[in-house]
Protein backbone atom coordinates (compact mmCIF):
# COMPACT_ATOMS: atom_id res chain seq x y z
CA UNK A 1 0.00 0.00 0.00
CA UNK A 2 0.91 3.72 -0.92
CA UNK A 3 -0.23 6.80 0.82
CA UNK A 4 -0.02 10.00 -1.39
CA UNK A 5 1.95 12.67 0.69
CA UNK A 6 -0.04 15.47 -1.05
CA UNK A 7 -3.75 13.83 -0.38
CA UNK A 8 -3.46 11.53 1.98
CA UNK A 9 -5.26 8.71 -0.18
CA UNK A 10 -3.95 5.60 -0.32
CA UNK A 11 -3.10 2.72 -2.87
CA UNK A 12 -2.46 -0.67 -3.75
CA UNK A 13 0.05 0.38 -6.33
CA UNK A 14 3.22 2.30 -5.46
CA UNK A 15 3.49 6.33 -6.86
CA UNK A 16 -0.32 5.85 -8.13
CA UNK A 17 -1.39 8.34 -10.70
CA UNK A 18 -4.14 10.18 -9.10
CA UNK A 19 -5.73 13.39 -8.90
CA UNK A 20 -4.74 14.92 -5.60
CA UNK A 21 -7.45 17.81 -3.88
CA UNK A 22 -10.29 19.46 -4.78
CA UNK A 23 -11.25 17.84 -8.71
CA UNK A 24 -11.45 20.11 -11.26
CA UNK A 25 -14.02 22.25 -12.87
CA UNK A 26 -12.66 23.42 -16.11
CA UNK A 27 -10.44 21.53 -18.69
CA UNK A 28 -8.38 23.92 -18.63
CA UNK A 29 -8.19 23.86 -14.83
CA UNK A 30 -7.43 20.08 -15.29
CA UNK A 31 -4.60 20.74 -18.36
CA UNK A 32 -2.77 23.54 -16.03
CA UNK A 33 -2.91 21.24 -12.78
CA UNK A 34 -0.38 19.27 -14.63
CA UNK A 35 3.34 19.63 -15.03
CA UNK A 36 4.50 22.05 -17.27
CA UNK A 37 5.80 19.50 -19.95
CA UNK A 38 2.64 17.85 -20.02
CA UNK A 39 0.35 20.56 -20.67
CA UNK A 40 1.30 21.12 -24.22
CA UNK A 41 1.00 17.81 -25.16
CA UNK A 42 -3.10 17.65 -23.55
CA UNK A 43 -3.30 21.15 -24.98
CA UNK A 44 -2.91 19.26 -28.37
CA UNK A 45 -4.98 16.61 -27.50
CA UNK A 46 -7.81 19.06 -26.48
CA UNK A 47 -7.71 20.98 -29.71
CA UNK A 48 -8.38 18.20 -31.62
CA UNK A 49 -10.88 16.88 -30.28
CA UNK A 50 -13.00 20.17 -30.23
CA UNK A 51 -12.05 20.31 -33.74
CA UNK A 52 -12.87 16.56 -34.37
CA UNK A 53 -16.02 17.27 -32.08
CA UNK A 54 -17.66 21.06 -32.96
CA UNK A 55 -20.71 20.23 -31.58
CA UNK A 56 -19.99 18.60 -28.38
CA UNK A 57 -19.67 20.28 -24.92
CA UNK A 58 -16.52 20.08 -23.05
CA UNK A 59 -16.75 19.01 -19.53
CA UNK A 60 -15.33 17.39 -16.56
CA UNK A 61 -16.46 13.96 -15.85
CA UNK A 62 -15.00 11.80 -13.12
CA UNK A 63 -12.44 14.41 -12.84
CA UNK A 64 -10.92 14.26 -16.13
CA UNK A 65 -11.86 16.34 -19.75
CA UNK A 66 -14.74 14.69 -21.61
CA UNK A 67 -16.51 15.68 -25.22
CA UNK A 68 -20.47 15.04 -24.43
CA UNK A 69 -23.31 15.08 -26.76
CA UNK A 70 -26.61 13.35 -25.35
CA UNK A 71 -23.47 10.88 -23.82
CA UNK A 72 -19.96 11.06 -23.02
CA UNK A 73 -18.36 10.36 -26.27
CA UNK A 74 -14.24 10.35 -25.25
CA UNK A 75 -12.07 11.40 -22.56
CA UNK A 76 -8.56 12.10 -22.43
CA UNK A 77 -6.24 12.14 -18.84
CA UNK A 78 -2.92 13.24 -18.65
CA UNK A 79 -0.34 11.08 -16.61
CA UNK A 80 3.30 10.83 -15.92
CA UNK A 81 4.69 9.17 -19.03
CA UNK A 82 1.72 9.49 -21.20
CA UNK A 83 -2.05 10.76 -22.07
CA UNK A 84 -4.74 8.42 -21.71
CA UNK A 85 -7.67 8.53 -24.50
CA UNK A 86 -10.83 6.58 -23.38
CA UNK A 87 -13.18 6.07 -26.30
CA UNK A 88 -14.52 2.49 -24.92
CA UNK A 89 -14.03 -0.94 -25.85
CA UNK A 90 -15.98 -0.99 -29.11
CA UNK A 91 -13.45 1.88 -30.60
CA UNK A 92 -10.20 0.33 -29.36
CA UNK A 93 -11.05 -2.64 -31.23
CA UNK A 94 -12.58 -0.83 -34.16
CA UNK A 95 -8.76 0.80 -34.60
CA UNK A 96 -6.90 -1.67 -33.55
CA UNK A 97 -4.93 -2.18 -37.08
CA UNK A 98 -4.05 1.50 -36.23
CA UNK A 99 -3.57 1.00 -33.08
CA UNK A 100 -0.49 -1.21 -33.30
CA UNK A 101 2.12 1.19 -31.92
CA UNK A 102 0.31 2.01 -28.89
CA UNK A 103 -0.40 0.26 -25.52
CA UNK A 104 -3.93 -0.42 -25.30
CA UNK A 105 -6.59 -2.08 -23.44
CA UNK A 106 -10.20 -2.79 -23.08
CA UNK A 107 -11.25 0.88 -23.76
CA UNK A 108 -8.12 2.86 -23.09
CA UNK A 109 -5.32 4.37 -25.80
CA UNK A 110 -1.64 5.39 -23.65
CA UNK A 111 -0.34 8.11 -26.12
CA UNK A 112 3.11 8.18 -24.65
CA UNK A 113 4.68 11.81 -24.16
CA UNK A 114 7.69 11.08 -26.07
CA UNK A 115 6.09 10.93 -29.83
CA UNK A 116 4.14 13.30 -31.35
CA UNK A 117 0.60 13.53 -30.87
CA UNK A 118 -1.38 11.56 -33.19
CA UNK A 119 -3.96 14.15 -34.50
CA UNK A 120 -5.67 12.30 -37.70
CA UNK A 121 -5.85 9.23 -35.29
CA UNK A 122 -7.49 10.89 -32.45
CA UNK A 123 -9.61 12.90 -35.08
CA UNK A 124 -10.84 9.46 -36.83
CA UNK A 125 -11.72 8.03 -33.36
CA UNK A 126 -13.31 11.04 -31.96
CA UNK A 127 -15.68 11.11 -35.07
CA UNK A 128 -16.69 7.52 -35.15
CA UNK A 129 -17.54 7.79 -31.78
CA UNK A 130 -19.67 10.20 -32.10
CA UNK A 131 -20.92 8.37 -35.42
CA UNK A 132 -21.38 5.30 -33.65
CA UNK A 133 -23.51 6.87 -30.56
CA UNK A 134 -25.89 8.98 -32.81
CA UNK A 135 -26.60 5.87 -34.68
CA UNK A 136 -27.47 3.65 -31.44
CA UNK A 137 -29.68 6.63 -30.00
CA UNK A 138 -31.37 6.68 -33.42
CA UNK A 139 -32.29 3.14 -33.71
CA UNK A 140 -33.24 3.45 -29.79
CA UNK A 141 -35.88 6.30 -30.58
CA UNK A 142 -37.19 4.35 -33.82
CA UNK A 143 -37.79 1.46 -31.48
CA UNK A 144 -39.75 3.49 -28.98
Amino acid sequence: MWTCPKCGRTFKKQEQSHYCGKAPETVDEYIMAQSEDVQQYLKEIRETLRMALQEAEERISWSMPAYWNKHTIIQFAGFKKHAGLYPGPEAVQRFSERLKEYKTSKGAIQLPYNRPVPVELISDIARWCFEKENRTLSKTCKRR
